[in-house]
């Protein structure tokens, strides 16, 4: 099944907002074995948005549009797509309780909000329990067009709980997927070692995407029934595990790197702290992003200079003096620090050269030392990443949460195996 997305709002066409409503359908019509050939943005233009609708009928069976669903004059998403199908609006008892009951008794209620409360008949209603306007399915000669709000704290949730069903519905095979997470190899190591599987692929399919420090692998299986599905998936990512190890730190979609390190904090019971230079702070704010992280993380040093590397952390002035603050050396007093100083079980460490200034021949942009103390040991890794400033930073988050992961790893197999 083909499924094309238009994204309305004239904001996105302006660069004002980042779309990132579009990055998420596609990954999730990915997931569900859905083919998106084509994606559009078009402003706030009913003659424009009507043309981009024609074109999309034209070549696929299901159109999603994003936005342009509330209460103002520039809101003209759902009356251009009834205009298209030849559809009148009605309003819609249901929906404008719902309004109601959302903005709350006993408050006024602007007149345009009632305008989110007209619909085309013959539409499904997709309620909305994180704003006012609702979704929209239409469907006429064979072409669904599916409408949907555009905050993502609405987008997102409506497609999860009303749109999936339903294109799972309509779709004429059961569809299966699976992500298979890694971390600490590039996309073209990982393509290496997948490549008999990968060159080998039929049903299930195999596909790679590339993200900073991070690859995941896509394992999408079709069949008559997803029982079926998930019989064919289910060997193929086995052998992926088998083949990239630790690397693999999941294999559910919707977990990130920080989750899975804080998931493994609380089933060992033990606690964290970091310590960053170059990074400023976004190692712990990657972390903090976690809910639940406040029982395991317990402190987070941010010494971007050689005199707060003194004070909070103790690291010695001949080391500073003799190696930098760039160096091995520096990293591991770092990591000794900020277990000292909060009695923690575990502490990374950053310490790098972002750049683009005070480069050296022996100390090039992109020079990165991670060092990670547990059960009185350090380990310190360098890093040389490429890239900018802010690429060389996030490199290092990503190293710096995988190094905590395959820490705490080896140190309950090395128990396991005693």
């Amino acid at each position: 099944m083909v499924v094309e997305l238009i994204s309305v709002g004239t904001e996105l066409l302006l660069g004002n907002i980042v779309n990132t409503n579009a990055q998420y359908l596609s990954q999730k019509c990915a997931g569900l074995g859905l083919s998106v050939y084509y994606q559009s943005c078009v402003g706030d233009n009913a003659g424009r948005l009507a043309e981009a609708i024609r074109l999309a009928m034209s070549r696929c069976d299901v159109v999603i549009l994003g936005g342009g669903l509330g209460p103002t004059e520039d809101d003209i998403t759902k009356e251009t797509a009834a205009s298209v199908l030849g559809l009148e609006l009605v309003e819609d008892a249901h929906t404008k309780e719902r309004i109601k009951a959302y903005m709350g008794k006993g408050k006024e209620i602007p007149e345009n909000n009632w305008k989110q409360a007209m619909v085309p008949v013959g539409a499904k209603v997709l309620d909305n329990d994180n704003g006012t306007a609702p979704g929209l399915i239409m469907e006429k000669d064979g072409t669904r067009l599916i409408l949907l709000p555009g905050p993502p704290n609405e987008l997102i949730p409506m497609f999860q709980e009303s749109v999936i069903p339903y294109l799972k519905e309509i779709a004429s095979s059961a569809i299966f997927s699976v992500m298979v997470k890694s971390c600490g190899i590039g996309e073209s190591k990982v393509a290496s070692m997948l490549e008999d599987i990968i060159g080998a692929q039929t049903n299930p399919t195999i596909a790679t995407y590339a993200k900073t420090g991070e690859v995941d692998i896509r394992v999408t299986a079709s069949a008559s029934t997803e029982k079926e599905a998930k019989k064919l998936v289910k060997p193929v990512v086995e052998k992926i595990k088998e083949r990239l190890k630790e690397a693999v730190f999941t294999t559910d979609e919707d977990v990130t790197l920080e989750e899975e390190v804080v998931r493994l904090l609380d089933k060992y019971e033990l606690t964290l702290v970091t310590a960053e230079s170059c990074t400023g702070g976004l190692l712990g704010g990657r972390l903090v992003n976690v809910p639940g992280v406040s029982d395991v993380y317990k402190a987070g040093f941010i010494t971007y200079s050689n005199k707060a590397k003194r004070k909070y952390l103790d690291v010695s002035k001949n080391t500073l003096k003799k190696y930098g603050a760039v160096s091995k050396e520096t990293a591991k007093e770092m990591a000794k620090g900020g277990v000292f100083q909060t009695d923690a079980d575990i502490c990374v460490a950053i310490t790098g050269l972002a750049g683009p200034q005070g480069a050296t021949d022996e100390k090039p942009v992109g020079l990165v030392y991670i060092a990670c103390y547990i059960d009185d040991k350090v380990q310190v890794k360098e890093y040389h990443f490429k890239g900018n400033r802010n690429k060389v930073r996030e490199q290092a988050v990503v190293r710096a949460l995988d190094t905590v992961r395959r820490c705490i790893l080896d140190k309950y197999q090395e128990t396991a195996r005693k």
